[in-house]
């Protein structure tokens, strides 16, 4: 009778059957972890009632997702610095937006204009005033800011005539004309 050393015993392979059960519980312990981590309200119905396939499913359009926003603050951001995206680490936080930014969000009954221009404006922050007023906006709080050499002017309205509203994208059509 042979005997094998423990030595012997340790330096073989595990055979492919050991091998590819390893692998499945490891995938089956990485898809509870990325499971786990995604917020329980995102999954409709509930996760637990759903197949692990359509768990991941929702698991990756959930960060997709949060990828977007993600990259949509951080535009956000670069316009509020007055910064374009560089490949060099120093940027210039004294640099001016080229060209204004203007962003005009319904959001129901309320309406936020956000604009953006450099330090020689040919606008008063009264004109983009008046533009939103004469489109059926009621004003409730405008105030503007510099940094560096923008101009930051926020807009906070709401619809005076409920009935009749107010339309967003002629505001931004003629804030257009009036920045450009």
């Amino acid at each position: 009778m042979e005997t094998t050393s423990p030595s012997k015993v340790s330096s073989e392979k595990p055979d492919r059957k050991t091998v590819e059960r390893n692998r499945r519980i490891h995938m089956k312990y990485l898809c509870s972890e990325l499971i786990f981590r995604i917020p329980p309200q995102h999954f409709k119905p509930s996760k637990h009632m759903l197949p692990q396939q359509d768990q991941l499913d929702q698991a990756t359009t959930y960060i997709k997702k949060v990828r977007e926003k993600v990259e949509t603050l951080k535009r956000k951001i670069q316009i509020a610095r007055g910064t374009r995206e560089s490949n060099s680490p120093k940027t210039s936080m004294s640099t001016s937006i080229k060209s204004p930014v203007i962003e005009v969000k319904e959001l129901g009954p309320s309406l936020e204009v956000i604009l953006i221009s450099g330090l020689t404006k040919n606008f008063t922050l009264y004109e983009v005033i008046s533009i939103a007023e004469e489109e059926g906006a009621e004003v409730v709080s405008a105030n503007f800011s510099t940094f560096g050499n923008n101009v930051f002017h926020t807009i906070h309205a709401q619809v005076k005539v409920t009935r009749l509203g107010m339309d967003a994208s002629r505001i931004y059509g003629r804030l257009q004309k009036l920045v450009g």
